[in-house]
């Protein structure tokens, strides 16, 4: 059983462009390579799915895992944290034995779903392991030990909460129900785009 952990209370949180995220990830890919090109990149879904993806097209590996590790209880702004990251569906990162791995994930606050995620990667047999994110959130950083010194690369240090191109600050809506009609009518009109209650709707 895990227990929720509040938030760090800290500055308003920022909000990144998909332009820093393309450099970040150019910075991540261009040390990476100095140090070696990996065989395989694995992603921490969901957010570092896509920077993963990224930085594998820049590096061109096409050997591109996920595995799923959540340390939030939600997608919400400083939201509150589990007392550890929860894993599921480890068998999603494959046979990885005698492989030089890139583990990449979005963000890094205390370190601590990197570190879950190293282990589980690791025990597969990995000949190298490396980790890369394209933010650390220096506010949530536990130390006495510097993020340097537990992950390789790290493109952007911040002292907030970071608000990525791909998230939405709203709360998730519940599907529309399709359209039906009855006999005799016809199908509802198209409403014109850019209509009043198009925008009301965005």
């Amino acid at each position: 059983m895990t227990t929720t952990v509040p938030p760090v209370t800290a500055s308003p949180p920022i909000r990144l462009a998909w332009s820093a995220i393309e450099a970040f990830t150019r910075d991540l890919a261009t040390h990476a390579a100095d140090d070696g090109l990996p065989e395989t990149v694995v992603g921490i879904m969901r957010g570092g799915m896509i920077p993963a993806v990224m930085v594998a097209h820049q590096l061109g590996i096409r050997d591109v895992r996920t595995v799923e590790v959540t340390h939030t209880v939600t997608d919400c702004v400083n939201a509150a944290k589990t007392s550890a990251p929860a894993t599921k569906n480890p068998a999603s990162l494959g046979d990885l034995a005698g492989r030089d791995v890139l583990l990449v994930d979005d963000i890094a606050g205390s370190g601590a779903t990197l570190e879950r995620t190293c282990r589980m990667v690791e025990a597969l047999g990995v000949r190298r392991l490396r980790t890369a994110v394209l933010t650390l959130n220096r506010s949530n950083w536990p130390g006495p030990a510097a993020p340097e010194e537990r992950i390789d690369y790290i493109a952007k240090e911040t002292g907030t909460w970071v608000i990525f191109p791909w998230e939405t600050t709203d709360e998730p809506k519940a599907p529309t129900p399709a359209a039906t009609t009855t006999a005799g009518e016809g199908p509802m009109p198209q409403q014109r785009a850019g209509s009043p209650s198009d925008r009301d709707q965005s």
